[in-house]
C-alpha cells in the first residue's frame, strides 16, 4: 500500500468502514454507487492500495478508512499481457504462480492465483480453450461441453497448460465459488464493526 495510506492508518486507526458504496464488475472496472470510474488517476490509487481482510472481504483502503468492495464475480478479473503468455490482474500485477483453475457452469475459467481468485477477462477466453487439453490432445466442443455438465466441485477431464503451470481443471458453479475460494462477494459488517455513512473526502 502507499506510505501515505499507511501514515493515515497509523494517525486514526479507527475510522468507521465504508459498506455499499464501492464494486467491481467482470470487466475488472471499478464502480462507485453502480457508475464505472474513469478517472485515471483516482483508479491507479486503488489498483494501489487493493486488499483483503482475514473475512475473505475486499476493499480499497482510502487513507484511514476501508472501502468494502462489491464484487461482481471474483475479487480479482485475469487479462492476458501484451506478450500473449502472461496472465495480468487488472490492477496490473503480474501473476507468477497459479494453483487450481476452475470452470463454471456458463463457460466462465476462475484461476487461483498468488494474488487471489480472479476470473479471466471474457475477451480471452479462447486464449484459454487453446491451452486446454484432454490426456495431451487439444479440446473440442463436445468435450468441453461434457465438463460444463458435470456437477459442481467435481474434476473434469480437462488440463490447462499456461507456463510451466499444468493444472486440472474442476467444475465450480458461479455460486459456490465464495465458499471454495475464500472471499465474499457481498461484504457485510461484523459485530461490533462501525460503519461509516458516506465517503471520506
Amino acid at each position: 500500500m502507499d506510505e501515505w495510506v499507511l501514515n493515515a492508518l497509523k494517525r486514526w486507526p479507527n475510522v468507521p468502514a465504508l459498506f455499499g458504496w464501492l464494486g467491481l464488475d467482470r470487466r475488472g472496472r471499478w464502480l462507485v454507487q453502480g457508475e464505472a470510474i474513469s478517472h485515471a488517476r483516482i483508479i491507479d490509487v486503488i489498483n494501489r492500495n487493493y486488499a483483503a481482510d482475514e473475512h475473505g472481504r475486499w476493499y480499497f483502503q482510502n487513507g484511514p478508512q476501508r472501502g468494502y468492495m462489491q464484487l461482481e464475480s471474483t475479487p480479482l478479473v485475469l487479462r492476458v499481457g501484451e506478450d500473449g503468455g502472461q496472465l495480468i490482474t487488472h490492477t496490473g500485477v503480474p501473476v507468477e504462480r497459479l494453483h487450481a483453475a476452475y470452470l463454471d457452469e456458463a463457460g466462465s475459467l476462475v484461476l487461483a492465483t498468488e494474488h487471489g481468485p480472479g476470473e479471466l477477462s471474457g475477451t480471452d477466453l479462447q486464449w484459454a480453450v487453446d491451452r486446454l487439453s484432454i490426456a495431451g490432445k487439444p479440446v473440442d466442443d463436445e468435450s468441453l461441453a461434457a465438463a460444463l455438465e458435470l456437477p459442481s466441485r467435481s474434476r473434469t477431464e480437462l488440463t490447462m497448460t499456461i507456463g510451466t503451470s499444468r493444472l486440472p481443471v474442476q467444475r465450480l458453479d458461479f455460486t459456490e465459488a465464495p465458499s471454495v475460494l475464500g472471499f465474499e462477494r457481498e461484504p457485510a459488517p461484523r459485530e461490533g464493526e462501525k460503519i461509516a455513512t458516506r465517503a471520506m473526502d
